[in-house]
């Protein structure tokens, strides 16, 4: 078995037809098997570390506190 990780553009013509090709054929044989895999990371974080870079114009982190340097 092989396993590939994709990202689809949903909003072009293509990216439409191989997802709706993928999806119709997984569902219809078990030849394919779609997997979906959710960020690993909390929303409401990924929302901070975002608009502390927008209203600072950038994030400069220090690697040796990493956590600390985001705030």
């Amino acid at each position: 078995m092989t396993t590939f990780y994709i990202n689809i553009n949903e909003k072009t013509k293509l990216g439409k037809a191989i997802l709706d090709l993928l999806l119709s054929t997984a569902s219809e044989s078990k030849a394919i098997s779609i997997i979906e895999e959710k960020s690993p990371y909390n929303p409401e974080f990924v929302k901070m570390v975002l608009e502390s870079a927008r209203e600072k114009g950038g994030i400069e982190v220090d690697p040796s506190n990493v956590w600390e340097s985001i705030k």
